[in-house]
């Protein structure tokens, strides 16, 4: 029995944890200057509050945080030119791609289309708490995006492991 990969991209939830991160900081500074006595700036703790209290422009502003962060994290953590390299001097090769700089550029434009993929589904994942929050009302969600994702992880993983102890019983 075959999975699709959870993780679509080489992020995982490390996009989500950043943005959600960024987006902890209008609450905090609007709470803290909410209390202060000058008008300037309990008008800007006003307009960080709106911002948080807006649920739609609140997740339109988490989902393109998730989304750049997403290709950001996978910027930094995957470099296709490394690994044209070793597949170079391993001697393996892409079927009917040249080893060397034509290995690389193939290996970036197929980074770059799951890393599209996987951007928009952690986007969606993200948000679709918040979302469903804002559309039927209710806000007792106990389960968020993140949340989400590692629970069907953990599942996944622990699926995986099951089998491959079956099949070492088998033998």
């Amino acid at each position: 029995m075959t999975y699709l990969p959870l993780r679509v991209n080489q992020a995982g939830v490390i996009p989500i944890i950043f943005a959600l991160s960024i987006l902890l900081f209008p609450q905090l500074i609007g709470n803290a200057l909410a209390s202060m006595s000058n008008p300037i700036l309990h008008t800007i703790s006003n307009g960080l509050l709106w911002f948080v209290a807006n649920m739609w422009l609140y997740s339109l502003t988490y989902f393109i945080f998730v989304f750049l962060f997403t290709y950001i994290y996978t910027a930094v953590t995957f470099d296709p030119n490394q690994l044209a390299t070793n597949l170079q001097k391993n001697g393996a090769f892409v079927p009917g791609i040249r080893p060397g700089p034509a290995t690389r550029d193939y290996i970036e434009k197929v980074l770059n289309r799951i890393t599209m993929i996987g951007a928009v589904f952690l986007g969606c994942i993200a948000v679709l708490p918040l979302i469903m929050r804002a559309v039927t009302g209710i806000t007792a969600f106990a389960i968020g995006g993140t949340a989400l994702l590692i629970v069907v992880s953990v599942v996944l993983d622990l699926i995986k492991k099951i089998e491959a102890q079956l099949s070492m019983r088998e033998y």
